[in-house]
């Protein structure tokens, strides 16, 4: 008779490791789609794997993505601090983690989201946006350097990436 922990193990989803790549960890289980659209995941030639209302102590609910053949740049890094703040980065080589990095939201970010004043210069030049960050109690907001509009992360519009 099999005992307990083995029948557990068997319940077990498997999930190939990855050679090489990246897996993002602890993102809000219902941020999953708009993190691999502003990643601009979806225009690549890379094996993905995700999962999704995943048990998490922090969060609750989370998602995950594993990307093969896949390293981030500090710009994609900082759009997922945007929409998963607690997010964990763990970078993959020869199928061992060689680096566990936690995303922080940076206190000034550039061209990676858009402002919501139609009156913005950023919205009827060829300027690229700039908001300076802050976090309250209430969550993040990001105050546009030309026109001063503080927007709530929840309003945020991030500007996904187009090229994989």
């Amino acid at each position: 008779m099999e005992n307990e922990e083995t029948m557990e193990e068997k319940k077990k989803l498997k999930v190939s490791a990855i050679r090489n790549g990246t897996v993002i960890d602890r993102i809000p289980a219902n941020e999953l789609f708009h993190v691999i659209e502003i990643l601009g995941l979806t225009n690549g030639d890379f094996q993905m794997t995700f999962g999704t209302n995943l048990e998490s102590k922090v969060l609750g609910k989370k998602a995950i993505i594993k990307i093969s053949d896949k390293f981030f740049e500090e710009d994609d890094v900082n759009r997922i601090a945007l929409v998963a703040p607690d997010a964990k980065l763990n970078i993959i080589r020869d199928y061992a983690v060689v680096e566990k990095r936690q995303v922080s939201i940076p206190s000034e970010i550039h061209g990676l989201a858009r402002c919501l004043n139609p009156r913005c210069v950023t919205n009827h030049e060829p300027v690229e946006t700039r908001f300076t960050t802050r976090m309250s109690p209430n969550g993040l907001y990001l105050r546009c350097h030309y026109c001063e509009k503080e927007t709530s992360g929840k309003n945020l519009q991030i500007i996904s990436k187009n090229k994989s």
